[in-house]
C-alpha cells in the first residue's frame, strides 16, 4: 500500500514538472513619470525604453517572473497642465535601473500546445528595486543641490494580453504601474538655461517635494520564446 501511495505521488510531482514551461522575452516601449514636474497623465509615454524577462509557468493559470528593465523618464514644465509649473519652467531626466520579481495570473488557461488556449489577458504583480540619480540639497547651503545615487523599493503591477505568435514564439502588450516610496526621481532637475538652479523660492522647493510619492510607468510590446516544453507536448505547434 505504501508503494503504491509513493507511485502516485511521484507521478503526480513528475507531471507538474514535466508540463512546466520556461520563456525568455524581449519587450520594447516606452516610458513615463507622474511627479512634480511635468504633466501628471499616467499613459503618456515619452522615453524609450526596454526590459529582458525569464517567466517559469507554474501552472496554465499562473507563472512566476523576473524582469530587468532600463527606463529612462523625464518630465518637462513646459508640458505641465498647471499654472505655477508652467512659470517655474523646470525639467528633468533621469535613468532607472530596475529589477523585478513577481508573478503573472492568467484570466484564462494558457497553453501554447493547445488549439484553443493561446491567448489570454492577465494580471502582473511585482515587488521590485531600482536605482536612479537623484539631487539632494546641501543643509549647510540652502538652495545648493548636489547629485547622488540611490537605490529605492516599488510596487509594480499592470495589465497585459498575450497570443501565440507561431510555434514556439507569442507576444504580449503590457502595461506597468510602478508605486514609489519616493519623491525625488525628479532630484536631476534644470532651469530653461539648462543649469541646476541655485536659489528656488520656499514655494518652489515646496512644490518640488509635492503632495505625494513618485510614479513611473511602462507600456510597451513584448517577444516571447518558449521552450523547456517535453516531446509529448509539442502537438500543435
Amino acid at each position: 500500500m505504501k508503494k503504491r501511495i509513493l507511485f502516485f505521488v511521484f507521478v503526480s510531482f513528475t507531471s507538474i514538472f514535466l508540463g512546466q514551461l520556461h520563456e525568455v522575452g524581449l519587450s520594447l516601449g516606452g516610458t513615463n513619470y507622474v511627479g512634480d514636474i511635468g504633466k501628471n497623465y499616467y499613459f503618456s509615454p515619452n522615453k524609450p525604453a526596454g526590459a529582458l524577462f525569464y517567466k517559469y509557468n507554474w501552472n496554465p493559470r499562473i507563472a512566476l517572473r523576473a524582469t530587468y528593465s532600463y527606463l529612462p523618464i523625464s518630465g518637462d514644465d513646459a508640458n505641465a497642465d498647471i499654472g505655477y509649473r508652467k512659470d517655474r519652467d523646470l525639467h528633468f531626466s533621469n535613468t532607472i535601473n530596475e529589477l523585478a520579481v513577481g508573478l503573472e495570473f492568467n484570466f484564462y488557461e494558457y497553453e501554447l500546445s493547445s488549439d484553443d488556449k493561446t491567448w489570454t489577458p492577465y494580471l502582473l504583480l511585482e515587488l521590485a528595486s531600482f536605482n536612479y540619480n537623484s539631487a539632494e540639497e546641501n543643509p549647510a547651503t540652502p538652495g545648493e543641490y548636489r547629485n547622488t545615487n540611490k537605490t529605492s523599493y516599488a510596487i509594480p503591477f499592470g495589465i497585459g494580453y498575450k497570443s501565440k505568435l507561431y510555434g514556439t514564439l507569442a507576444f504580449a502588450i503590457e502595461a506597468k504601474f510602478r508605486y514609489t516610496f519616493k519623491d525625488d526621481l525628479d532630484g536631476e532637475f534644470y532651469d530653461s538655461t539648462n543649469n541646476m538652479p541655485t536659489g528656488l523660492s520656499d514655494i518652489d522647493r515646496r512644490n518640488l517635494k509635492g503632495d505625494g510619492n513618485d510614479w513611473y510607468m511602462f507600456t510597451g510590446v513584448s517577444l516571447i520564446y518558449t521552450f523547456g516544453r517535453p516531446a509529448c507536448y509539442t502537438n500543435g505547434l
